[in-house]
């Protein structure tokens, strides 16, 4: 189902993704509008699956998950039961924020969250005995430069 997006529900959403804990009111009045038609908006970009559920963005450092590695898994394995167990484990551990199939010589880029080098290696160890790869490449990212949940909006078509 494609949804017609116009500049006012642009707004909407570019509000939602700055703060989605700021009021009904809050909203409207930044995008110049009242509540209810903010709220059926909403409802509608929610309904259509634009907008998804509502989280909070924790600080990952202030909570002593100090290491951030993007890990980079080759494997030579490509049979469903494979995949399905591969990706069961990525699923069972809250370790890891993000998996990506990727094109190319890697198969996967993971980002694993942890508290240190010792909890990445009881991570590793957990993976590779549950899942057979190839080859697995782990870099620790020294600084993180930028993050964002943003989405580039002003690239969006509206009608």
């Amino acid at each position: 189902m494609t949804i017609r997006i116009d500049a006012t529900d642009r707004k909407i959403l570019t509000e939602l993704q700055r703060d989605a804990g700021q009021s009904l009111d809050e909203i409207a009045k930044q995008v110049g509008s009242s509540k209810t038609p903010v709220w059926n908006r909403i409802r509608k970009l929610r309904d259509a699956g634009v907008v998804g559920r509502q989280t909070m963005v924790l600080d990952a450092e202030a909570l002593g998950l100090e290491a951030c590695f993007f890990v980079l898994i080759r494997t030579s394995e490509h049979e469903a039961i494979w995949q399905e167990t591969f990706l069961k484990a990525l699923q069972e551990r809250p370790e890891v924020q993000e998996a990506h199939r990727l094109a190319g010589d890697i198969d996967y880029i993971l980002k694993v969250r942890v508290k240190n080098a010792r909890a990445y290696d009881a991570f590793y160890q957990a993976l590779i005995s549950e899942v057979r790869v190839y080859n697995v490449t782990a870099l620790l990212s020294m600084e993180e430069i930028k993050s964002t949940t943003l989405l580039p909006l002003d690239q969006i078509e509206v009608s």
